[in-house]
């Protein structure tokens, strides 16, 4: 077939739009990508799930002459893809472990008689030596990337085979190649474009904003009653449901059954088939809830999901909007809500220091997760800080967000943000928020002694106000845009142009006050006896766990040991929040035994 002039191709495109699709336009940007890769050239596609990244490839593939390759991570997702084309009447195909010799064989047939249009491969399976010879025998059309962030190591979803995919360039030198993503930051994108050697490659970055999604974020007090209470506005709904460990995917996909919701959990730990089914059912039915660790989501086409909801904190900013754009593909109304609390950041923390990548690396993911804690402690509209973190403006307030929509109670940080910046500029801009706050403390650490920080004017101006309300205000301006985190300088604190009118007092800065504490402080461990004061709430404390545990056919210390019944007789915790700040209490057991005891202390109080 002789090539058609581009004013045809372009009209062909539209044709099979309109004829296959069934769309009567295009979504914005999608003729001007479109258009590039019918023209040859490379481009990079930054489009938010549900934008229609999948026509800026699948249409120039039908266009051009040739057959379509896909690169895509998802091998329990293809069948989906592939199938939802064949609807469409298109002739698809996946290339992938799953396949059967005989499968391998008509398949290749398919492909070497020329009657496949889109081919949908892992990059495990791309990069044998053996598929790209194979391949090289083949008119391609279009090389596809998708979730092209998967190839930046500083993404929130790297994958090691990605790396490879360079080598595309070397192999199909004359063939277009698209790389798209929904989440990419500036440092992510400029790797997409070096990790993958795209030519010269034109850029469309489309808005992030998901205006439909309302954000909603809770400071974490009994997580399963805050679950409950959000979904009783979505009874009826499909939604999904971010766990951070298997066993908690577990025990919550069981627990919301209990609770008359259709749930299912998925994790890695679980085994292929029963993923790929509890994958299967969401997809496919409806009023399904799917619990899961972060191994589930990547690429999921459903559209009516009505909610996103994190139990706890998500790794990243980019991980976060990932997970919460799975919500609401279809443009209608749906939810992105979490609750977070200081131990989601502790556990996150220690994930990040027992991880096996370097200083470098784990520097990195420390100062992603404290990105993320400063947006969830913003005051002002959610979405302008969500966007504003991708370098993108929305000079108005949503309304569509929990601080828009019920604003949180502020204090006048003017003061003590000056106090941080003047230290961060008088430090030289060198260093992390670890050493300014030592500054501003008045500490004589060997580092402050080296540099001879201690002359300094910010020395000890700092020292009547907490570690842990320094590291608020810090991410709560980082968050605002008054400083960044210098990642070519090992994570240094740098003033932004912001910052000026704030150092000058020309402005005045409002930030979130922190949540009042009603947990109870611990003291340190000691030897307990009990005083004739205390005495009937102790003997009450064993009979209770002793009637428990005859219920539950146990022995008594396998529902709580004395050392947890001495401190709930010391500290005598009235509310849920404050049962769990004490030792050999978990949430699993705040859940089934928790309400008994906190009866039993309300009669001695």
């Amino acid at each position: 077939m002789a090539p058609m002039e581009k004013s045809d191709s372009y009209q062909y495109a539209r044709d099979i739009l309109q004829q296959t699709y069934g769309y009567s336009e295009f979504r914005p940007s999608q003729q001007a990508i479109i258009e590039t890769a019918i023209d040859g050239e490379d481009c990079l596609v930054l489009m938010p799930t549900g934008g229609g990244k999948s026509l800026c490839y699948q249409i120039p593939a039908l266009v051009r002459e040739g057959m379509g390759l896909v690169v895509s991570p998802l091998i329990a997702l293809m069948q989906d893809q592939v199938s939802a084309l064949q609807q469409l009447g298109i002739h698809a195909g996946f290339w992938n472990s799953t396949l059967t010799r005989e499968a391998r064989a008509h398949l290749s047939r398919s492909i070497h008689n020329g009657q496949l249009q889109l081919l949908y491969i892992a990059p495990e399976s791309l990069m044998q030596p053996h598929t790209l010879e194979w391949l090289k025998q083949c008119s391609l059309s279009l090389i596809a990337i998708d979730e092209a962030h998967c190839v930046s190591q500083w993404g929130h979803d790297f994958r090691q085979d990605y790396l490879l995919l360079h080598r595309l360039q070397e192999h199909f030198p004359s063939v277009p190649r698209m790389a798209l993503t929904a989440t990419a930051n500036e440092q992510t994108q400029s790797d997409i474009i070096n990790g993958l050697q795209l030519h010269k490659p034109k850029q469309f970055i489309q808005s992030f904003d998901r205006p439909n999604i309302r954000y909603w974020v809770e400071n974490k007090t009994d997580a399963k009653k805050q679950l409950r209470r959000f979904l009783s506005n979505h009874q009826d709904s499909s939604g999904i449901v971010y766990c951070l460990s298997r066993k908690r995917v577990e025990a919550i996909a069981s627990w919301l059954c209990g609770q008359g919701f259709n749930a299912l959990p998925y994790h890695a730990g679980l085994d292929t088939g029963e993923r790929a089914n509890n994958q299967a059912l969401f997809l496919r039915e409806e009023k399904v809830i799917m619990v899961a660790t972060v191994a589930f989501g990547m690429g999921i086409d459903k559209p009516d999901v009505r909610f996103v909801c994190h139990l706890d904190l998500p790794k990243s900013m980019e991980a976060y909007y990932q997970e919460t754009g799975r919500a609401g593909r279809d443009g209608k109304a749906a939810d992105a809500w979490m609750c977070y609390g200081l131990q989601d950041v502790v556990q996150l923390s220690q994930m990040i220091d027992n991880s096996q990548g370097d200083e470098q690396f784990k520097r990195h993911e420390k100062q992603k997760l404290d990105a993320l804690l400063g947006w969830c402690e913003i005051t002002q509209c959610r979405r302008q800080a969500l966007l504003h973190y991708f370098n993108e403006d929305y000079p108005d307030q949503c309304n569509n967000c929990d601080t828009c929509l019920s604003p949180p109670e502020t204090w006048d940080a003017t003061v003590s943000a000056q106090k941080l910046l003047s230290c961060v500029y008088r430090t030289g801009q060198r260093f992390g928020i670890t050493h300014v706050i030592d500054v501003l403390q008045g500490k004589s650490t060997d580092k402050v002694k080296q540099f001879r920080h201690e002359q300094l004017s910010t020395f000890g101006i700092g020292e009547d106000t907490a570690v842990q309300q320094w590291r608020s205000v810090t991410r709560q301006l980082m968050v605002n845009g008054f400083i960044y985190s210098n990642n070519q300088h090992y994570g240094a604190i740098t003033l932004t142009e912001k910052a000026r009118p704030l150092l000058r007092g020309d402005i005045q800065l409002q930030l979130r006050k922190e949540t009042a504490k009603t947990s109870l402080t611990k003291k340190p461990k000691k030897q307990h006896r009990v005083s004739d004061g205390d005495r009937h709430l102790w003997d009450a404390l064993r009979g209770c766990r002793q009637r428990l545990a005859q219920q539950q056919g146990v022995p008594p210390y396998v529902i709580f040991h004395d050392a947890t019944l001495m401190e709930m007789m010391e500290y005598k915790p009235t509310d849920r929040q404050q049962l769990l700040t004490l030792n050999g209490i978990g949430e699993n057991k705040m859940e089934r035994y928790g309400q008994d005891f906190i009866e039993v202390i309300a009669e001695y109080i």
